[in-house]
């Protein structure tokens, strides 16, 4: 296992159906229910992209069911 401070693979942002977000390794193919967000790079500058997008940690079907009861 690589040491995340010498980790020189490549990574890639993904994002699920309910708009939550992973890093998975840029070799290996997408696990079913994951989409490539678009970006890539180190393991921090993926996980630095994830804190600048992910402001809302609910489930988008949370979110809505959250909307719905306010009324909006």
């Amino acid at each position: 296992m690589s040491d995340e401070n010498t980790d020189e693979r490549a990574y890639r942002v993904v994002v699920n159906d309910e708009e939550q977000y992973s890093i998975w390794l840029g070799d290996r193919e997408l696990p079913l229910g994951w989409r490539a967000e678009g970006t890539e790079g180190t393991r921090e500058e993926c996980l630095k992209r994830i804190d600048e997008v992910w402001t809302d940690m609910r489930p988008l079907s949370l979110r809505r069911r959250m909307e719905q009861a306010a009324g909006r």
